[in-house]
């Protein structure tokens, strides 16, 4: 099958749910999408890689194609953002050019469809493995996003659903866990809810607890005291503090702000309380926390297949 034939096939998929904003979807050179009056678009983009996300013999190819747009809209997620349309460059061996193509787009464009995402365009190319970027575009009303720098000293902290299942269903391979590591949902609802509600901060946890609550104390200049933690059923304490991929969100909110303990049918959890500590220093049961999520550059006791 050629390239032309390809994108026809994959245009034709995507005009089924193309939202009146896209203008100008596949076909043409770029995109062209018409924003409303009164909001800001934020952007976000996210490589997944065959070998470091994804195995070709334990993932089926809408596995792959939801896990793609899932990472980036669980992003959107935590800006607060209502996801408006995404970008999917693709490359893959000629040998997968035909039937895998085709049931990643229908996994892509089955979370597309459910999320309220246009697939607008992207690229397409030939190569030894599976490499995948996907670009979301999100809407968020006009300087209302959330961000991880807004949290202050005092404020509580919080996570949604429970840690560790992603961890447990890599570790063990099957299992509701396992279905969790494959499809991951984004918490785009809870995230909307998260911004009216007048949360002082907001990020999705994908690389672990550990790692992320520290990169939002960066970003917020302050510290972290860690008093509970939300355990999967089957996980380890180790899998909730530093598994990652479990896509739920973190968020800080003043002590003003009465958080109630479900949102969406989701779980909320208070997990401790912000602190004019140095900045990034967490304590976990009275010790220093250390950030042992995944970490793309630096050597750590990862699996292969960890975002």
């Amino acid at each position: 099958m050629r390239e032309t034939e390809i994108v026809n096939r994959i245009r034709s998929m995507a005009e089924k749910s193309a939202s009146r904003e896209l203008v100008l979807g596949i076909g043409d050179d770029c995109a062209v999408f018409r924003p409303r009056a009164g909001e800001d678009l934020v952007f976000t983009t996210d490589l997944t890689l065959e070998g470091r996300h994804f195995q070709l013999d334990t993932h089926s190819a809408r596995d792959v194609g939801h896990l793609a747009l899932a990472r980036s809209l669980s992003d959107l997620a935590a800006m607060g953002a209502a996801p408006a349309f995404c970008l999917v460059s693709l490359a893959v061996p000629a040998s997968r050019a035909h039937t895998w193509l085709a049931e990643f787009y229908r996994g892509l464009l089955a979370l597309a469809k459910s999320s309220g995402v246009t697939l607008a365009g992207g690229d397409l190319s030939s190569s030894d493995c599976v490499l995948i970027d996907v670009m979301c575009c999100g809407r968020v009303p006009k300087g209302n996003a959330l961000t991880r720098s807004g949290a202050r000293p005092g404020d509580n902290i919080y996570v949604s659903g429970t840690l560790g299942a992603s961890a447990l269903g890599l570790a063990t391979r099957h299992g509701a866990a396992w279905k969790r590591h494959l499809r991951p949902t984004p918490r785009l609802g809870l995230g909307t809810r998260l911004r009216e509600l007048g949360v002082s901060s907001c990020m999705d946890l994908s690389d672990g607890l550990s790692l992320d609550l520290r990169r939002l104390c960066l970003e917020s200049r302050v510290g972290a005291t860690l008093t509970k933690i939300p355990i999967a059923r089957g996980a380890s304490l180790e899998q909730a503090l530093h598994g990652g991929e479990d896509y739920e969100l973190l968020f800080t909110a003043p002590q003003s702000v009465e958080v109630p303990p479900s949102i969406e049918k989701i779980r909320i959890t208070n997990i401790g309380s912000v602190t004019k500590d140095t900045p990034g220093h967490i304590l976990f049961e009275g010790q220093l926390l250390e950030p042992l999520a995944f970490d793309h550059f630096h050597a750590t006791k990862s699996s292969p297949t960890r975002s």
